[in-house]
């Protein structure tokens, strides 16, 4: 059984607490975003750009069974890192639990608060972005 969204919150949130200055936060998630699993090239279209980014991020998403498996790329590394975070809180999951996740690890971990204004209305986005493909998807079933 996958680890619920809220164990992975969690899991998250003791990670980021292990660095205690901002810098060595941003260069966990510049590591993350290098584990983040890739987007097929023939998903990085116009359509799988996420509206509200200032930098460019693909997002893709399949079924697998009961659950959505998501894959993205960013031209930036933060970005790439924020996106890769997401993915690891939401892959897997049933398309329920991802519309009805409330993401607080996002708060807990000082992350919205630690992005520039566009950084974090593409973090919003994101969200938006993910949730609606499991919404679209659960509408399929």
């Amino acid at each position: 059984m996958a680890e619920s969204i809220q164990e992975r919150e969690q899991e998250i949130i003791e990670e980021f607490e292990f660095f205690p200055e901002w810098m060595e936060k941003y260069e966990h998630l510049i590591e993350l975003g290098k584990s983040l699993p890739l987007i097929d090239e023939q998903y990085k279209t116009e359509d799988n750009l996420i509206k509200g980014c200032q930098s460019r991020v693909w997002l893709h998403a399949d079924r697998e069974d009961d659950s959505i498996k998501y894959s993205a790329d960013s031209d930036a590394i933060i970005t790439k890192g924020i996106i890769a975070l997401m993915i690891r809180v939401l892959n897997d999951q049933k398309p329920d639990d991802i519309i009805n996740a409330d993401l607080d690890f996002i708060n807990k971990i000082g992350l919205k608060e630690h992005l520039s204004p566009t950084r974090s209305n593409g973090l919003v986005s994101m969200v938006k972005q993910m949730k609606f493909y499991a919404l679209a998807h659960q509408a399929k079933q």
